[in-house]
């Protein structure tokens, strides 16, 4: 308390000149119609800034749950999309589904080895299998092949043993996706044969011969193309849509039909007739 008094008195007239001028200013703000006017304008801008800041922080703080509903609600759609039989269908008919879609995270990512892996924080309790597809928000990424209770590997499809069907968009001209190596963001087209019309700049997307993804999922547009030794069939560079150097969300697509394909395609080759 004594520490305030002495306050008080060693600054006492700095102290009354803002009394002083406080008294002054209510004065002039309520006598005069102009200044009255200025001075609610600058306190609407004040509290108003106030209020925006406020606000921006709170919205900063709260993206991670926003990002988290972003996530399910592009793998509700998803589902839809990989579902649906015509362009027209907005639903889904649930006792008809082919394809369920797992969203997750990536928490390891390599891309400088000739074998890269992912590493993603969804396991088999969260019905990741091996020989799931596995896509970002703009291509394909590459195939489960090993999971834990809570976590899952991706063979990347920059990985020399990946091998995936594709084809040029909106023909039937099918090949096989891989990876020479050289650069993370190309990968390279193969088995397309020399009478094919390829162009710079054209899509590529994923085939229908694939029992792991939905066809027409992208992966990247024509980057070059050249012949092969043999002069026969193309080799074609592709420019990914994903930047593999920086992958965050993806999803899982399980074909719930897969099962059932590969019990009947091995009994077809396996019949001794």
């Amino acid at each position: 308390m004594q520490q305030i008094i002495n306050f008080i008195l060693r600054y006492k007239n700095f102290l009354l000149y803002l009394v002083l001028l406080a008294i002054s200013l209510a004065l002039t703000i309520q006598s005069h119609s102009y200044h009255q006017s200025k001075f609610f304008n600058s306190s609407n801008w004040l509290t108003g800034n106030v209020y925006k800041t406020t606000s921006n922080i709170t919205t900063y703080f709260g993206l991670g749950e926003e990002n988290k509903k972003l996530v399910e609600e592009n793998k509700r759609l998803r589902t839809i999309l990989f579902n649906q039989k015509t362009k027209d269908t907005i639903t889904i008919d649930t006792t008809n589904i082919h394809y369920k879609v797992i969203a997750s995270q990536v928490i390891k990512n390599s891309y400088g080895l000739p074998r890269n892996y992912i590493t993603i924080n969804k396991g088999s309790k969260h019905g990741v299998e091996p020989d799931m597809g596995v896509i970002t928000d703009h291509g394909i990424l590459g195939i489960i092949e090993n999971t834990s209770k809570n976590f899952a590997t991706v063979q990347s499809i920059l990985n020399t043993r990946s091998r995936i069907n594709a084809k040029i968009k909106n023909t039937n001209h099918y090949g096989s996706l891989v990876w020479n190596q050289k650069d993370f963001n190309t990968v390279q087209l193969t088995d397309i044969e020399r009478l094919v019309p390829v162009k710079i700049g054209d899509t590529v997307v994923t085939g229908a011969s694939s029992s792991i993804f939905p066809e027409n999922i992208p992966i990247g547009t024509i980057k070059s193309f050249d012949l092969i030794n043999t002069q026969n069939a193309y080799s074609i560079d592709i420019k990914l849509f994903n930047d593999m150097s920086s992958i965050k969300s993806i999803y899982v697509i399980d074909n719930i039909q897969r099962e059932e394909i590969k019990q009947l395609e091995a009994k077809t080759y396996n019949d001794p007739q």
